[in-house]
């Protein structure tokens, strides 16, 4: 990874530019502003989640087919947001269409086990070689519920996460993300804080945070918790990356964490919510050789379903068998998204579209690197399978310290709206990454990076 460090951006200009893109954005969406007007008298905020809200108001989606999506104005894009990473398989997906519409008129939900849940779970085992699987209906339930197994597995009540990493929004992971950097604390002893209101102290209480790619930092702060006599449950983690854009884990730190949780007896999760199904057929697991004791997986399991998943050692997930601990819910398992997740693992996340996904994204990550180069921008392109993103920042980040020390908030919004204004639809936030779908094309990606090349010779011209 080289950072171009031969030039600073004039921030003057990035200003300049934000407020004629933005007065673009603004003048191409009159029919999401429209549907906010009628969507805020009953809808929070106008929108279903937080994250979805955007200032003066949120952009409001039609429909998608393959890599594209169109909004409610009838701007068509090229979708580099799918979902917040939950449709590596494309808009529309045929074989799952198909399969969702066959069981559809089998019956949609019994709260009763189906021969598709079998079958998923027999897929999951084999790609990651965890042989137990259990189901949830999000992301954030699939962390949810694995941390609760593995306090019920230890004994324990205290969890260790990552510093600045998002696990979905149940109270025990809504801590240390989103701090602003003078209050992210000492390295070796960081700040456990609230993700907002509404999360009990001694919730937050329980939950230590490390940096990322430190194992010496927590093999410190785990011992520290050994001589206090608090021993975490678990260890819970993004292990393909950290998602502030893409921040891959360095060499051997993957293997130190695994030997540390094993020392002390805690339960490693790395949770895949993002990474399962977009890097590789068997996720960080089988990218990088570390097996953990819980997997968490969701977003494009389910091809557009909402589909969590949680697998685990027979050890760890026999207190779900013998009744120690309850995991529960209504909808785990039900009929349609079983059937969506069956198709999606059999028919359309094959070894080959990972082959068109390595190689789309290299093609992206060369086309951006050249622009960088070209214009002497300060930062980098870098990716993993379907993920990648350019990294704003004079150096490489490696963990949440080095991203906000180094972030530049006002370029990624610019970006942000230049994309949107050049027929790409991004992920809003200088926290997200692309994620290609296996229905992208060399022309998608070449699309992208001239919308880049654009900007940067916006930003960079005499």
């Amino acid at each position: 990874m080289e950072v171009t460090t031969t030039s600073k951006i004039d921030h003057s200009r990035v200003k300049e530019l934000t407020v004629r893109e933005t007065e673009s954005l603004n003048a191409r969406t009159q029919g999401s502003k429209a549907m906010f007007e009628r969507a805020d008298v009953h809808l929070s905020g106008g929108v279903a989640s937080s994250y979805q809200a955007r200032e003066p108001w949120p952009i409001y989606m039609e429909r998608g087919e393959g890599p594209k999506v169109w909004d409610v104005d009838g701007n068509e894009m090229y979708d580099f947001h799918n979902g917040f990473g939950s449709m590596v398989q494309g808009h529309a997906n045929p074989a799952i269409g198909k399969a969702v519409q066959d069981r559809y008129g089998e019956g949609t939900h019994f709260a009763a086990p189906t021969e598709d849940a079998i079958a998923v779970g027999d897929e999951l085992a084999r790609r990651w070689g965890l042989p137990k699987w259990r189901y949830t209906n999000s992301g954030s339930e699939a962390t949810m519920d694995a941390i609760r197994i593995a306090r019920g597995f230890t004994g324990r009540d205290d969890v260790m996460k990552i510093f600045g990493s998002y696990h979905g929004h149940h109270d025990t992971v809504m801590v240390s993300i989103g701090v602003e950097y003078d209050e992210i604390g000492d390295h070796e002893n960081l700040a456990s804080l609230p993700y907002g209101a509404g999360i009990p102290q001694a919730i937050v209480d329980q939950v230590v945070a490390v940096p990322f790619n430190d194992a010496g930092a927590m093999e410190r702060r785990m011992l520290k918790m050994k001589e206090e006599g608090r021993l975490p449950a678990c260890g819970i983690m993004e292990a393909a990356m950290m998602n502030l854009g893409v921040v891959l884990p360095e060499d051997g730190y993957l293997e130190e964490v695994r030997r540390i949780t094993a020392e002390h007896g805690v339960v490693l999760i790395f949770d895949e919510v993002k990474t399962g199904l977009t890097i590789a057929p068997g996720g960080a697991v089988e990218k990088y050789g570390v097996m953990p004791d819980l997997v968490t997986l969701a977003k494009a399991l389910g091809g557009g379903f909402p589909v969590g998943a949680i697998g685990g050692s027979d050890e760890v997930m026999k207190v779900v068998e013998d009744g120690t601990v309850y995991q529960v819910g209504t909808y785990n398992g039900n009929p349609l998204c079983m059937a969506a997740a069956r198709a999606n693992l059999e028919e359309v996340m094959t070894p080959d579209a990972y082959k068109t996904l390595d190689r789309l994204n290299d093609r992206i990550l060369a086309g951006c690197t050249e622009v960088i180069e070209k214009h002497n921008l300060p930062g980098y392109a870098v990716g993993i399978g379907s993920k990648g993103c350019v990294t704003f920042s004079p150096t490489p980040v490696v963990d949440y310290e080095t991203f906000k020390a180094n972030q530049d908030a006002e370029l990624c919004e610019l970006a942000w709206l230049f994309n949107m204004n050049r027929g790409i639809f991004m992920t809003p936030g200088r926290e997200e990454e692309w994620t290609l779908s296996i229905t992208h094309t060399d022309e998608a990606v070449d699309r992208y990076v001239e919308v880049f090349e654009e900007m940067a010779f916006e930003l960079t011209r005499p």
